[in-house]
């Protein structure tokens, strides 16, 4: 009957002879098994190293593995590991058929936890799902992460897209590579210097960095020094949204300037008006046209900001470079000579770039795939514990947003 039973358990751990359970201990009061498997002491092993076949040399101390519940009872594995006694590399501890090396837990517990982590809103909540503390479940994944870093295929990327993303408050930022055909994340370092953009690119061999034809990012000095030292074969591309971004800042500092002298006056006319001008007409709502339409948009200065915004949108559209440049230069005198200094300045910066801004046309590339991650982003950062420390928030981040093969 205990032979029955220990074959029974070595069947259900899916463990080949020699590997054999020699005892079952079921403690009832703390809802626990305990599977004890041995290596026979008279066959040899195999070296982990050069898989040689090898005397064993000694017994490692018992280990201990937590194993998928049975039944609700915790289930624990034990064994005291044979160590290969290799005439190349010395006494090493051979491989277990049910855990990877230095993991305390076995691969299939190790695959329920990734699918927990996926499921679950926080490893907090994840931790409490396994029975298990929040370090040993950020231990897990920071292995399947690792995992899924060695197993990933970089010969199909070809187009990147280089951003930053507020780490922790107080001015802490990180870098984010992505893979824009393949929509994920492929690394993020510390901080938005020139040496942290270098840092980025080196985590890729010379081969991987060779086949990339284009690269979208923001007009960030460290970011385009660091791509022409890298990627020197590869288009920068401006993204168009930090472009908007940069527009719509400088018609609200018309706006704010604007409103000040207004309401020095008494005059409330653009009072709660700052949300309208940062929308484009076809996302309004019917009440908000209505305000926008009584606002009288040729008188006021914020109105020729806003017309001077929306006119250059129409730069995207152009199919041919040299279309584009002529429209360009129209609009550049245009905003140049609004007398709105705000307006100026961003066309200023607009020309400087204009060579890599009308690589757009050519690629249609943008960063718009990070505004996708970031609320799995936020979220991260919302698990506030353990996420202060840099190497965490990575790991989380490309665990989440890296589209990894996680599994053991």
């Amino acid at each position: 009957m205990t032979e029955d039973l220990h074959e029974h358990y070595r069947l259900l751990l899916g463990l080949v002879p020699p590997w054999a359970v020699v005892s079952v201990d079921l403690n009832v009061a703390a809802k626990r098994v305990d599977i004890n498997v041995e290596w026979p002491a008279n066959h040899q092993v195999e070296c982990p190293v050069c898989q040689k076949n090898c005397f064993i040399k000694d017994h490692r101390e018992e280990r201990k593995w937590r194993h998928l519940d049975t039944m609700q009872f915790q289930t624990i594995i034990k064994s005291r590991v044979p160590r290969a006694d290799c005439s190349e590399h010395g006494a090493k501890t051979v491989n277990v058929p049910w855990a990877g090396p230095n993991s305390r837990f076995t691969l299939l517990f190790e695959r329920l936890a990734v699918d927990v982590m996926i499921a679950a809103k926080s490893i907090k909540e994840a931790a409490r799902l396994l029975g298990l503390s929040w370090d040993q479940v950020h231990h897990i994944q920071e292995r399947a992460v690792e995992r899924g870093l060695a197993r990933r295929e970089m010969d199909k990327v070809k187009r990147v897209g280089i951003d930053e993303k507020s780490f922790l408050k107080g001015h802490k930022y990180a870098s984010l590579m992505v893979d824009i055909d393949g929509e994920r994340v492929l690394d993020v370092v510390q901080e938005r210097t020139l040496e942290a953009a270098n840092q980025l690119w080196q985590k890729f061999p010379e081969e991987v960095r060779g086949g990339i034809d284009a690269v979208a990012m923001d007009m960030w000095d460290a970011f385009i020094t660091s791509a022409k030292t890298h990627v020197p074969q590869a288009d920068i591309v401006h993204d168009k949204f930090h472009i908007s971004k940069y527009l719509n800042e400088a018609v609200d500092k018309v706006r704010r300037a604007e409103h000040k002298t207004f309401m020095k006056k008494g005059d409330e006319t653009l009072k709660g008006a700052k949300y309208l001008f940062l929308k484009s007409p076809e996302n309004m709502k019917d009440d908000e046209k209505g305000r926008f339409k009584a606002l009288r948009m040729d008188i006021l200065k914020t109105g020729r900001a806003w017309s001077i915004k929306e006119t250059f949108s129409e730069f995207w559209l152009y199919s041919y470079k040299a279309s584009a440049e002529k429209f360009f230069q129209r609009w550049y005198w245009w905003a140049t000579h609004s007398r709105l200094k705000p307006m100026i300045d961003v066309a200023k910066l607009i020309k400087r770039h204009l060579d890599n801004i009308l690589t757009y046309l050519k690629h249609q590339i943008t960063n718009a795939m990070m505004e996708g991650f970031n609320s799995k982003i936020q979220s991260i950062k919302a698990n506030a514990r353990g996420y202060r420390n840099f190497r965490n928030y990575r790991v989380a981040i490309l665990f989440n947003c890296g589209k990894l093969a996680l599994y053991p």
